[in-house]
């Protein structure tokens, strides 16, 4: 992989709110951006671009989108919540084995960034600054599934199979959020409200998360493709924790919905994380020379500003 200039990037899950963000921001390097991605999108209209089921496709097909031309860094922002563990199985530990099979089939040695999550590392106490080398006990079905695509990618580095550092994402703020995201269900309720002039009941856990913006998170997987980071977990979030709550009112904020007709009352924490997460994110500062950029108020607000279109 050449250390100057721009290169070839083959984004996987490029449609993905995730990975729309990692192409524009290659783009805006000057990378030639390849998109990948089960079905096109509208958004994706000017990008090259192969609609292809990574978890499906023989592992020859894949090799041959990373091969021709030669792809220089290979990001892995594909998979989606999914509704049962065997639906995840399928779209994130068996395509990151095929990814892997390709990986092995290819001439030259790209890097590949693979997006882990920070719910690996399971419900930890309160006060706890999370370190890449913490013990993770995930508890959830998503977690556990994502926990095992991110050994899976590091084993292969370490037996030096591939070159590969994974990147472990806080939770994600900013435009085009996936809409399984708790804040994207509240815009979607929110904007129903202000249509039809109706009430709104906010249910708000008292939980306190790292929260980190999705282009911030595009920025630290550029800077990941040529860091001497192989065989690494990096951390990328603010290293904050944020109650919910004010993230609720920032959304409803932006979408100046009447306090009059919000419901509120306190609710009990569900989520795939416990009510404390906070990353420690020295190692990003450190090796990727990264740090979050975009305050989360304006990442809230430009969440709103995307789904309106504006």
């Amino acid at each position: 992989m050449s250390a100057a200039g721009p290169g070839r990037v083959v984004v996987l899950g490029a449609t993905g709110s995730v990975g729309r963000q990692v192409c524009a921001a290659y783009a805006a390097q000057g990378w030639q951006v390849h998109g990948v991605a089960r079905r096109p999108a509208p958004h994706a209209r000017d990008l090259s671009f192969t609609a292809l089921d990574l978890a499906t496709a023989p592992a020859s097909r894949i090799a041959a989108l990373l091969a021709g031309p030669p792809a220089d860094v290979v990001v892995n922002a594909a998979g989606g919540w999914g509704d049962t563990e065997e639906a995840m199985h399928h779209s994130h530990l068996r395509l990151v084995h095929r990814l892997l099979e390709a990986l092995a089939l290819v001439a030259h040695r790209p890097r590949l960034v693979h997006l882990g999550s920070v719910h690996e590392y399971g419900p930890v106490p309160a006060g706890t600054l999370l370190r890449e080398d913490a013990e993770p006990h995930p508890v959830s079905a998503y977690a556990r599934v994502k926990l095992a695509t991110s050994r899976a990618v590091l084993d292969a580095a370490r037996e030096g199979a591939v070159d590969a550092v994974v990147l472990r994402g806080a939770n994600m703020t900013g435009p085009y959020p996936a809409s399984e995201s708790f804040l994207a269900a509240l815009a979607a309720r929110l904007r129903t409200a202000l249509a039809d002039g109706g009430r709104i009941e906010l249910s708000v856990a008292d939980a306190r998360r790292d929260f980190v913006d999705v282009r911030d998170v595009a920025t630290a997987v550029v800077r990941a493709g040529r860091a001497p980071v192989g065989g690494t977990v990096v951390n990328v979030g603010r290293g904050e924790a944020v109650p919910v709550g004010r993230l609720v009112e920032w959304l409803v904020e932006a979408a100046a919905f009447p306090h009059d007709r919000i419901d509120r009352r306190d609710a009990p924490v569900h989520s795939k994380g416990g009510d404390w997460t906070r990353l420690d994110i020295t190692r990003a500062r450190r090796l990727l020379s990264w740090a979050p950029r975009v305050d989360l108020r304006d990442s809230v607000h430009a969440m709103w500003r995307a789904g309106a279109g504006t």
